[in-house]
């Protein structure tokens, strides 16, 4: 009966939310319910272990983890998000792995998802339990590990609040490979055994040099024209005002400034902010350069048109519609800001940074993760909020491997003095590049971790 209730309450939710996410992201979620009603192709019966990542930076742990994973071993990786899921199919996942949606939490979706993939095992990057399906996981007997584990301070107050209702959540997880001792600490205190909690270390340390993308790198130092690149990366609603209003008192005559939402279907947003501050841009969309994803608008030109300009609005509306004037490389007509409303293509372009902000950090969003732009000795930003990195943060603040920042005149100040005094800023970003490479090992732990669940080389 206990079930049957959760069920009910679920699909009432998933109703209730359902105009909501069609009204907003229909575009994205339609296509993608047959999947996540357990609805799945024929695919070959043989036993696959089964990674779950949330989103975009769980699938790039799990990249990782894939790839040091044997040759033989079967893998079926699920998301939740379409941008998640693209940037699997695009990684290596999709060479290595079946992926598909995660089934909503529900007995229908969730025995058929079981049915198709057969999965020997359920690993887990960073959590996202949900009841039900550890439930049907249990019955199967499917061992169930957490990977790259953490309970942040939202998370922990959130399952404190459920007092005995969080065994549920947290009873049928068999083994949890945390990131930081206060991790385990917290797992332990919310009712998990201890000998059920290792601290393998935070993989994201552990992610491999994203592949360069020449042609695209050479058509951003073309419109850059000599000047520096600053890169706002991963920004969030609310938070591009502050972004734009710093680069506008740093000016357009100093520095190229690349902005890429975390969202790609927010560019309309975004392309207003542009507007009223007159600042002249650029969709990377219609650089005539191979994209390393799909595109929000699907439509690629070229050349390249300002945004805003009458020529922009109309091939956009019409793919394919007449050639579009090139913008200049430099003098009157530049560029100030190139939008980046493409996936896959933010972590190789922060080479070419002589400064990074990294989103999600002047809003109270939780951050994201400034390891991508640290790799390249890159000089780095960020705001307030960095929850969901909370070791990473505390990491570069002790090492002074980057500067916190509360507002736009504060992040306008970084990147000035970072392009008044380029030595001092590569020394900034120097102390954050050796500090990643001084912090890995975590891949080899939680290759232990998991090791028991390999079994024999698939065939």
């Amino acid at each position: 009966m206990g079930w049957l209730l959760y069920q009910a309450g679920m699909l009432g939710l998933l109703t209730a939310a359902a105009p909501f996410l069609l009204l907003r992201r229909g575009s994205h979620y339609l296509p993608t319910l047959r999947r996540r009603l357990g609805g799945h192709p024929r695919v070959e019966r043989r036993p696959r272990l089964w990674l779950h990542a949330v989103s975009v930076g769980e699938v790039g742990v799990a990249s990782t983890l894939i790839r040091a994973l044997p040759p033989a071993t079967s893998v079926v990786l699920t998301t939740v998000t379409p941008t998640g899921q693209a940037v699997a199919r695009r990684s290596v996942c999709a060479a290595a792995a079946d992926v598909t949606y995660l089934p909503f939490d529900l007995g229908l979706p969730v025995r058929r998802f079981l049915d198709a993939y057969t999965p020997r095992a359920l690993v887990l990057v960073e959590g996202d339990l949900w009841p039900l399906l550890l439930e049907r996981a249990k019955r199967r007997a499917l061992p169930v590990v957490v990977v790259n584990g953490r309970v942040s301070d939202r998370g922990f107050a959130r399952l404190r609040r459920l007092g005995r209702w969080v065994r549920p959540v947290l009873g049928p997880v068999d083994l949890y490979g945390v990131q930081t001792e206060r991790d385990r600490e917290r797992l332990v205190e919310l009712g998990v055994a201890p000998e059920k909690v290792r601290v393998t270390g935070n993989l994201k340390f552990e992610s491999p040099e994203p592949a360069a993308l020449p042609e695209l790198e050479a058509e951003v130092r073309r419109l850059a024209a000599g000047r520096p690149v600053l890169i706002a990366g991963s920004t969030m609603h609310g938070e591009e005002p502050a972004v734009l209003d710093a680069f506008v008192r740093v000016g357009a005559a100093r520095a190229l400034l690349v902005l890429a939402p975390r969202h790609p279907e927010r560019s309309i947003e975004v392309e207003e902010l542009l507007a009223e501050r007159a600042l002249p841009a650029v969709r990377r969309s219609r650089i005539d350069a191979p994209a390393a994803g799909p595109t929000r608008s699907g439509a690629r030109g070229s050349a390249t048109a300002p945004i805003g300009s009458e020529s922009s609005v109309d091939s956009a509306a019409t793919p394919g519609a007449g050639a579009r004037p090139a913008v200049p490389a430099g003098g009157a007509g530049a560029p100030a800001v190139v939008l980046l409303d493409t996936m896959g293509e933010l972590a190789s372009l922060y080479r070419l940074a002589a400064g990074v902000f990294v989103g999600g950090t002047l809003v109270a969003t939780g951050g994201h993760n400034p390891l991508e732009a640290a790799r390249f000795a890159v000089p780095i930003a960020a705001g307030p909020s960095m929850e969901n990195f909370a070791e990473i943060a505390a990491m570069l603040d002790a090492r002074n491997a980057w500067r916190r920042v509360r507002d736009a005149g504060e992040l306008a100040a970084a990147w000035t003095s970072w392009l008044d005094d380029p030595a001092s800023a590569r020394a900034l970003g120097e102390r954050g590049a050796t500090l990643l490479a001084e912090s890995r090992g975590a891949l080899e732990r939680t290759l232990d971790l998991l090791r028991p669940l390999l079994g024999a080389p698939d065939r």
